[in-house]
């Protein structure tokens, strides 16, 4: 992979912002997206978006939306020992939680944290952990009271967010890193808007990434109604399944993009994804279906304004909502060259015949 690449990928994963907590993302993706669009808007929670402009009055709009929000969770108790409680913030196996490394993050200031678990040895002699929740686990930043917590600034409402070191693996063909669900679809949409920056695109563009998706896809709305998009698509990443070799599961690294045909909030609409398909096999993109268990900020989309045709354009990494997600740097190529090509092919003929069927 190319190393300019890399570097862009490790900065915006090793970037720290859960839902709700979202500034540091905003900043990079206000910074990076002015330079490649006629102008940066943002909505009311705090979504940021780039709009090229196309002069034609009646040019369709296109909306492609990454999520800037990683998994992480909120500060709700301190207790009398310094130690806090939490909720977490997104879809959390608490089993892998315990004995992490986080950044509690506080109005002014950032403190190292760590999750608790249980010795072996203080489990000899009973019956061992035979169930664990999220409620059950600590967080210890080595305040020795609660007094001294809040002389610190920390306060109920502070968030806590995975810190963990981008890295390549040995062949240098995966990537492990926390939050590529969703800084792929930031990284992606940096990119494509770089790639076009010198294409004249046939219709009104807006681009960038919205809030607290992680939380219920609660970004999507407020977005989707101000920027009023005639097609939309979700720049997204979905939980790999292949490391026990089963080849009829969905999500398997280094197969290409993701074409997500159903999930329990969106059908991909026929139209929609026949004209996916289509570009896909046409410009020999390597593609795989992909049926998930979860959703998408574009489950909200289509559901928006009357209803407005939704896709997702995603990749898979195994091991998501974790500190250590691996994902393959090929399904990312696949991802950006479908996502450019998508755009460059959108005009008012092809939008008409997505949403008319004409």
């Amino acid at each position: 992979m190319e190393e300019k690449l890399f570097q862009r990928i490790k900065t915006m994963t090793e970037l720290q912002g859960t839902s709700g907590f979202e500034e540091d993302i905003r900043q990079v993706m206000t910074k990076e997206l002015t330079p490649l669009v006629d102008r940066v808007e943002y909505d009311g929670l705090g979504g940021v978006f780039g709009i090229r402009e196309n002069q034609v009055a009646d040019a369709p709009r296109v909306m492609v939306a990454a999520h800037m929000d990683e998994v992480g969770f909120m500060l709700t108790h301190i207790m009398d020992n310094g130690l806090f409680r939490v909720v977490p913030l997104g879809g959390w196996n608490p089993y892998v939680v315990s004995a992490q490394r986080f950044t509690l993050k506080t109005r002014h200031a950032e403190y190292p944290v760590i999750s608790s678990s249980i010795p072996p040895h203080l489990l000899r002699g009973t019956s061992g952990q035979t169930s664990l929740n999220v409620a059950d686990i600590l967080f210890d930043a080595g305040f020795e009271s609660k007094e001294e917590a809040e002389s610190y600034g920390v306060r109920p409402g502070d968030s806590i967010v995975p810190k963990v070191e981008t890295i390549k693996t040995a062949n240098g063909k995966n990537i492990i890193s926390k939050a590529w669900d969703n800084r792929y679809g930031c990284t992606v949409v940096l990119e494509a808007l770089e790639a076009l920056k010198e294409v004249e695109l046939a219709h009104t563009l807006i681009a960038g990434a919205n809030v607290q998706e992680e939380v219920g896809l609660r970004g999507t709305r407020p977005s989707v109604h101000k920027f009023k998009p005639d097609l939309f698509f979700a720049v997204d990443c979905s939980a790999a399944d292949d490391i026990n070799g089963k080849k009829d599961t969905f999500g398997h690294l280094g197969e290409g993009f993701l074409l997500r045909i159903f999930d329990p909030g969106m059908i991909t609409l026929k139209r929609m994804r026949e004209f996916l398909l289509d570009t896909a096999e046409t410009n020999k993109i390597p593609y795989q279906y992909f049926v998930s268990k979860g959703g998408t900020d574009a489950g909200q989309a289509h559901l928006m304004n009357d209803g407005v045709p939704s896709a997702v354009i995603g990749v898979c990494a195994r091991y998501i909502h974790t500190h250590q997600t691996m994902f393959n740097i090929t399904d990312y190529d696949a991802a950006k060259e479908m996502l450019i090509t998508v755009l460059k092919s959108l005009d008012k003929t092809t939008v008409n015949t997505i949403v008319y069927g004409k």
